[in-house]
């Protein structure tokens, strides 16, 4: 586990963790950055990776002093059922809190955010109160994340750099999957191969994300994690008149959806269409039931509101769609049957909105 934390004045990059309170058994020592953007300059950004770790396990842990808070986190189970809280385009809104405040009832594993996070846009302190609002979730469970446009944060002359908050304050383990970009990586957990691509990072047929997405797909071994998902943050299937044929959809989903489709990709989550949409198993636009589950979950809270109108007709291949806040739970049972449910913010986290059984597409001999 990576433990990331800020600090206004230097500390050192130092984590004390152990299984019962106020138990400081073990520690590991990590890195400490600074960024530079325009005039803002970064508070300390520490990064401690601690382990190997029990699985389904509670750890107590303080970061950098022993005189800081104690904290506690839980890691994944080594065994199925596991369950995975999504959702994209979080901000930092009323909205939000509200969808937060439903994740963290939902009793999650593992939080998974394909893109837009904290909706800075350059204002950099904005990036210090998304943290703030997050830490008592992102605290308390693994958070994987993609970057989405609001993640850009590049102005032309006065700073060409793309991503230079994103990078500093959310590394994920591009390298240990192989990666030589923070921008897309792949991790395993439970039974599940989970990638997380960059829909605004080069990914033409011989770019480097290209590639390294080919080599990732043949390593996957089914019969160690018989799931794959695949995150992206603009959407390539999209039935919202929001962001229509944006190159970032319709070039990515040209370049690479052969490569998922072949590799038998179970589910394709999706942020940036701030709406809730669900899709049947599709390839080259037609229903297939060896093609994955498109799923359009930007709907966490962000400042710009929802994205309201659909195009009608409704098309075939979309089984559900609505304008509305919330977030999804994907409760992978075992190797063969998993459940997707979507639930609105205006309802009791237990109400299920939209729900539907998946079966991995190796269990399917049509498709194996």
């Amino acid at each position: 586990m990576k433990i990331s934390w800020i600090t206004s004045d230097p500390t050192p990059a130092v984590v004390y963790y152990g299984t019962s309170p106020g138990d400081n058994t073990f520690s590991a020592n990590g890195t400490t950055n600074v960024y530079n953007y325009l005039t803002y300059r970064s508070g300390q950004l520490h990064d401690v990776i601690i382990g190997p770790l029990n699985p389904n396990t509670v750890y107590y842990y303080r970061c950098g002093l022993n005189s800081s808070p104690e904290l506690t986190f839980k890691t994944p189970p080594s065994q199925f059922p596991i369950k995975f809280s999504i959702v994209g385009d979080l901000g930092q809104t009323e909205w939000t809190i509200s969808t937060l405040q439903h994740i963290a009832k939902s009793n999650y594993d593992v939080f998974l955010l394909p893109g837009d996070l904290s909706y800075a846009d350059s204002d950099q302190p904005a990036w210090d109160t998304f943290g703030q609002l997050v830490q008592s979730l992102a605290s308390q469970r693994p958070w994987m994340v993609t970057q989405g446009n609001h993640e850009i944060e590049k102005i032309p002359l006065l700073h060409p750099k793309k991503f230079t908050s994103y990078n500093a304050r959310w590394v994920m383990p591009y390298e240990e999957s192989g990666s030589s970009s923070n921008l897309y990586y792949s991790f395993e957990v439970t039974g599940v191969h989970v990638i997380m691509l960059g829909s605004y990072s080069v990914f033409e047929p011989g770019s480097d994300q290209y590639q390294w997405l080919q080599a990732d797909l043949e390593k996957v071994d089914r019969k160690r994690t018989p799931w794959v998902f695949v995150l992206i943050h603009a959407p390539w299937y999209n039935s919202n008149e929001a962001h229509q044929q944006e190159y970032e959809s319709i070039g990515m989903k040209k370049a690479m959806e052969d490569l998922l489709y072949r590799a038998r990709v179970d589910a394709i989550f999706a942020g940036h269409v701030h709406a809730y949409e669900r899709f049947a198993r599709v390839y080259k636009d037609q229903a297939n039931e060896c093609g994955p589950v498109h799923i359009t979950i930007g709907d966490g809270g962000n400042r710009e509101g929802l994205a309201s109108r659909f195009i009608d007709p409704q098309p075939a291949i979309s089984a559900f769609r609505e304008a509305s806040f919330g977030h999804g739970q994907l409760l992978v049972v075992n190797a063969t049957h998993a459940v997707w449910t979507w639930h609105r913010n205006d309802d009791d986290v237990a109400v299920a909105s939209d729900e539907i059984w998946l079966k991995s597409l190796v269990s399917v001999s049509a498709c194996s």
